[in-house]
């Protein structure tokens, strides 16, 4: 997926409707800085924002994602809607993935550290505090994580099945 194109897109579709970006956040719930780095194509929005967007500009989901307006000769598939959603939420699952298995990388590298330092009795100094403060750390920030983006993919879905 193209970011730039969509955010080139979600951009033209925002001054179309007459809209600010501070406007158009405010309608999505969502903060004009975000809005703007969606328009840069930095970021991209959640699914289930995505929807919504697709539902305020009256255009389908599948256009969004790719950016482009298509021709009305053509009958949009459900199929081809589907698939595109299952690809852009593939790519969001994968980002996820990678910050957990950084997260769970970190946490088991200051366990081990940890766990030298312990061996060798220097575990009471600040070097094996930072040690056990950053494993905790990280223990509390994977948990935080996965419960956000649970409910993230369970609203989602929630949302896609009353769509279809």
């Amino acid at each position: 997926m193209d970011q730039m194109k969509i955010g080139e897109f979600i951009r033209e579709l925002r001054k179309e409707n007459g809209l600010t970006q501070e406007q158009l956040a405010e309608q999505l719930n969502v903060s004009r800085r975000t809005v703007s780095r969606w328009e840069t194509g930095n970021n991209l929005p959640d699914l289930d924002v995505l929807i919504e967007m697709a539902d305020c500009y009256d255009i389908e989901l599948r256009e969004l994602l790719d950016g482009e307006r298509k021709s009305e000769e053509k009958p949009l598939k459900l199929e081809e809607t589907v698939r595109k959603v299952a690809q852009y939420s593939n790519e969001d699952k994968l980002k996820v993935t990678q910050r957990m298995h950084l997260l769970f990388i970190g946490g088991v590298a200051a366990a081990v550290l940890y766990m030298v330092l312990l061996f060798s009795d220097h575990s009471d100094n600040f070097l094996g505090g930072l040690c056990l403060g950053i494993m905790f750390g990280m223990m509390i920030v994977g948990v935080i994580m996965t419960r956000k983006y649970a409910a993230k993919i369970k609203v989602c879905k929630m949302r896609l099945l009353h769509l279809l």
